[in-house]
């Protein structure tokens, strides 16, 4: 099954071969969990949504168009299903970026403290996560922690690809701004 992309595997499973979204699952659901977490602290919450997506994407795999990436129309579904519970609970604090993944890291790497500081500055990403719109924290995600391309991301958020760009840029740069400013360097 290696050998075979996922927009062929979907042609199985339209044709009888149920048994192979089982493949689709076990390539997915620790990628979508680990998407999802970036929005969610509830782990019950993330669970659920995960579930609902593999309902989804089995339910409408019939409708899914094989001349497209099958990547992009999962994460397409995840996005609106935590994007759905997130405009319910309206509340739900947001963490998901590791500072140094975005900014160089202002220690030197042989610091004493580093565990310490890693968890300052991971309080300090999501507190100052908490405060940029959620159209800048998934294109963050989307690129930083999924890996996606512009084309990919472009594709899961239905924008156009200089959209994403410029999403991108007004993220960091907004991300930046709250850091410095609660950090007050």
């Amino acid at each position: 099954m290696d050998t075979q992309s996922d927009e062929q595997i979907v042609l199985l499973i339209r044709k009888g071969d149920k048994e192979l979204f089982g493949v689709l699952i076990d390539k997915y659901e620790a990628k979508l969990t680990r998407y999802i977490k970036r929005f969610l602290q509830n782990e019950e919450d993330i669970t659920d949504i995960v579930q609902n997506v593999f309902i989804k994407v089995f339910v409408n795999l019939q409708s899914f168009d094989v001349d497209r990436t099958f990547n992009s129309w999962i994460y397409r579904i995840a996005h609106n299903e935590t994007v759905t519970y997130l405009k319910k609970r309206g509340n739900e604090k947001v963490s998901f970026l590791d500072f140094d993944t975005v900014f160089p890291h202002p220690f030197a790497k042989e610091t004493a403290d580093k565990g310490t500081l890693d968890k300052e500055l991971e309080d300090l990403m999501t507190s100052s996560l908490s405060l940029i719109p959620l159209k800048y924290k998934e294109v963050l995600v989307l690129y930083y922690y999924e890996e996606l391309s512009y084309q990919e991301i472009a594709d899961v958020l239905h924008i156009p690809i200089a959209t994403v760009g410029v999403r991108l840029r007004r993220g960091r740069e907004q991300l930046e701004k709250h850091i410095k400013k609660e950090d007050h360097i």
